[in-house]
């Protein structure tokens, strides 16, 4: 489990494409504490460690979590939110967050305010919805829900976050990765059947 607050940012060294998998070694701060087998929230999506070699470490993407992310869009050199899973003794800041991408967006709008900004993202599919200052992950980040539409919201970014996350890279028109509120879709589908 993850809570959506990003520890650092991973910047992508290799990509290796084996059949419909794709292997990506990243380097980050804490790859010394790292370990083969641990799970690490990369753009939100939960990825095991497979391999570490000096000041890199390796994950396998399947064809799966290609198809319903952005990790298969990635190019060598660029960053990705990273966060290990929460520790039993942690705080938890952030929300529920699986590492389990329910789907991505598009970045329609960005608007800098004076000292923030607003990002507006737009989601195919009305199966899972989102309600005003309630949670969302975006990219990994646990965020809060503003201007809340059927498959359209909005977020607000400090400038913290936005220094010491993927924010201060995406445009309009980028692919992110979005994972809905745990126990919203509970209970959507409890409302459902």
């Amino acid at each position: 489990m993850f809570t959506g607050i990003i520890e650092d940012l991973g910047q992508l060294k290799q990509i290796i494409h084996e059949g419909d998998n794709i292997h990506f070694t990243f380097t980050c701060g804490f790859v010394h504490e790292l370990k083969i087998d641990q799970s690490l929230a990369h753009n939100g999506v939960c990825l095991t460690i497979v391999a570490i070699n000096d000041n890199t470490y390796t994950v396998t993407a399947i064809k799966e979590t290609l198809e319903k992310t952005n990790l298969g869009k990635l190019k060598v050199g660029d960053k990705v939110n990273l966060e290990r899973a929460m520790s039993a003794s942690g705080r938890f800041d952030g929300h529920v967050v699986q590492g389990h991408v329910d789907q991505t967006a598009i970045c329609k709008n960005i608007v800098e305010e004076n000292g923030s900004w607003t990002y507006t993202f737009e989601h195919e599919t009305k199966e899972h919805i989102t309600v005003e200052k309630g949670s969302i992950t975006v990219n990994g980040v646990s965020l809060t829900v503003v201007n809340s539409k059927d498959n359209q919201f909005s977020v607000c970014i400090i400038p913290y976050t936005f220094e010491h996350t993927t924010f201060h890279t995406i445009k309009v028109g980028d692919t992110i990765n979005l994972e809905f509120d745990i126990i919203g879709k509970y209970v959507a589908r409890l409302l459902i059947k």
